[in-house]
């Protein structure tokens, strides 16, 4: 994981429910991404899971009784003005009640009511609990309040049985911490940046189709590092990843099916990063059924040319393309630069091995319309994402 969340102190709440051994992995998970992480039990949460795993976890004394020997004064209180978020993970029906009616009995209830930062909560309980009139009266009060609701989601349950109740995963819990701090302190917040990623899709028949060895992976890179830095984030895609939490994701198949999703996105976008690899060709017709093999042998495919996206999208927006070259890398990327219409483009080799396609690294050469050429080293599609991103944000500052 690179470190998103570097330098933010993040106090992580922890109540009584089975979900508690899962707060191990956020802390860890929360720690992997830079974050300062202090861990605040209730006493309840403490007979599920020992505080020195999480002093293991964070390297800091986890919080459970404020009023033993040593603590420091007022220690809630210190906790809560350190605190650039609260997160309750995981929030039982006992927690969420104490929380909606000011209740401050112990390490956690005490800092809640003490801060002043962003509260989160993911709530774990069973389906019968979860759906009680007195816990959602509660979660409507606290919701009315501006405390942030993380799931739960539909699931099995510690009871055996399924419904609402089931804690959000730690990935995705850390995902939506990450697009919450970056919407209160990063400097793409207020910002709407759609991404396209993936390699599109163009049908032969109802199974075959034509198209690249894109992964989209580099995309969806750059869509998690606008997020962290606050921006609202669409994500057009062809690609079968995972989404990360806290963007929305616009699935397409076609270079067709793209062009019109990002000419309805665009309408409101500061920001176009064309990180999709469009199959520059699709078949000039697409049969009903499947062709079978007997048909196949002797048939040609006959290509039409799919509509340059880049080229064709037109608004008052910045506009960043992606050149993937196989030879004469600069020359093909510049002659883009200035065929598409774009403000910057980003010419990657991907012949290399350790980059481009199908990795989880990049090593990529950006091109601005003042003819500056800024080489990367090879880094991660997330770090390479967010060099890109600097970029983006000062052209967003010298528009206004």
């Amino acid at each position: 994981m690179n470190g998103s969340l570097d330098g933010r102190t993040v106090v992580l709440g922890v109540s009584g429910s089975i979900a508690s051994y899962k707060a191990a992995d956020i802390a860890s998970r929360l720690v992997q991404t830079g974050a300062r992480v202090e861990v605040a039990l209730t006493r309840a949460a403490a007979e599920f899971i020992t505080p020195l795993t999480f002093r293991a976890l964070t390297g800091r004394s986890p919080y459970v009784d404020i009023f033993r020997d040593g603590a420091e004064g007022e220690a809630h209180v210190e906790l809560a003005r350190r605190a650039e978020l609260l997160l309750v993970a995981p929030a039982s029906a006992s927690t969420l009640a104490r929380l909606a009616h000011g209740l401050a009995d112990d390490a956690l209830s005490l800092t809640a009511l003490a801060t002043a930062a962003p509260v989160l909560v993911a709530p774990a309980m069973d389906s019968q609990m979860w759906e009680h009139a007195a816990t959602q009266a509660n979660r409507a009060l606290l919701a009315e309040r501006g405390v942030q609701f993380l799931g739960p989601v539909s699931g099995r349950l510690a009871s055996g049985r399924t419904g609402a109740g089931r804690m959000l995963e730690p990935a995705a819990i850390v995902d939506l911490v990450r697009a919450r701090l970056g919407r209160e302190h990063g400097d793409l917040a207020g910002r709407v940046i759609v991404v396209s990623a993936g390699g599109t899709r163009e049908a032969i028949d109802p199974v075959r189709f034509v198209g690249n060895h894109s992964s989209g992976k580099m995309g969806y890179a750059i869509a998690e590092a606008a997020r962290d830095r606050g921006a609202s984030v669409v994500l057009i895609s062809s690609a079968a990843l995972a989404v990360p939490g806290g963007v929305r994701l616009v699935a397409v198949e076609s270079a067709r099916d793209m062009l019109a999703a990002v000419q309805a996105e665009c309408a409101q976008a500061d920001a176009l990063i064309m990180a999709a690899a469009v199959a520059d060709y699709r078949p000039a017709e697409v049969a009903a059924r499947k062709i079978k093999r007997a048909g196949f042998d002797a048939r040609s495919v006959d290509l039409v040319q799919n509509p340059d996206i880049v080229a064709t999208v037109q608004g008052d927006f910045v506009k960043v393309a992606f050149a993937a070259e196989t030879d004469d890398l600069l020359a093909n990327a510049r002659k883009k630069l200035v065929a598409k219409g774009a403000h910057l483009m980003v010419a990657n080799d991907v012949t290399a091995t350790d980059a481009g396609f199908g990795v989880d690294t990049n090593r990529v050469t950006i091109l601005d319309t003042d003819g500056g050429v800024d080489e990367l080293p090879l880094l991660s599609k997330y770090e390479v994402g967010q060099r890109l991103l600097d970029r983006v944000v000062s052209l967003l500052g010298a528009r206004g």
